[in-house]
């Protein structure tokens, strides 16, 4: 997931600047690519040394959908159609702290996606792997705290694998 709190520059920096690391409640994409065999997309997230959707914040402006392609280029490098809306989540499971203290809650809107174009190459500096899962490797991942909230709550994720540790 892209992580606002980490850019210099932009909306989510200049909210911080005013209200320091208190929570804020933030607009976010997941996007749920496959392949043609059915396995899901994650990218390895750098801050967390964790696996994760691909997906990120909201900018200001920018459509849900919007976000939703900027993301997945952004981190994997693939064009892609999104091909359906899936949820809308939030709640508890989508709150979570950065490593450099800022609390956020998100509010999650999951797309299904599929590739039509790009190279697959993570972009090294939120993301510093992507690679395909099937649905046994799901239960076994190193999953996000937000992320593994997304994979349960859309049932690509038992409940028993949602309790790693983090």
């Amino acid at each position: 997931m892209t992580l606002p709190d980490q850019c210099p520059d932009g909306y989510v920096a200049d909210v911080r600047a005013q209200v320091g690391n208190r929570l804020l409640l933030l607009p976010a994409v997941s996007v749920h690519i496959r392949d043609d065999v059915g396995r899901l997309l994650l990218v390895h997230q750098i801050d967390r040394q964790q696996w994760g959707t691909v997906g990120g914040a909201v900018e200001p402006g920018e459509s849900p959908a919007d976000a939703a392609v900027r993301e997945a280029r952004e981190e994997t490098g693939l064009e892609v159609e999104l091909t359906g809306l899936v949820a809308a989540l939030g709640g508890p499971g989508f709150q979570m702290t950065y490593p450099n203290g800022d609390e956020c809650a998100y509010i999650s809107i999951v797309f299904d996606a599929r590739v039509v174009g790009g190279e697959l190459v993570a972009d090294g500096v939120e993301v510093s792997q992507c690679a395909w899962f099937t649905k046994d490797d799901l239960e076994t991942a190193d999953i996000s705290t937000v992320s593994r909230s997304v994979l349960l709550a859309v049932g690509a994720l038992q409940p028993a694998a949602a309790t790693h540790p983090e």
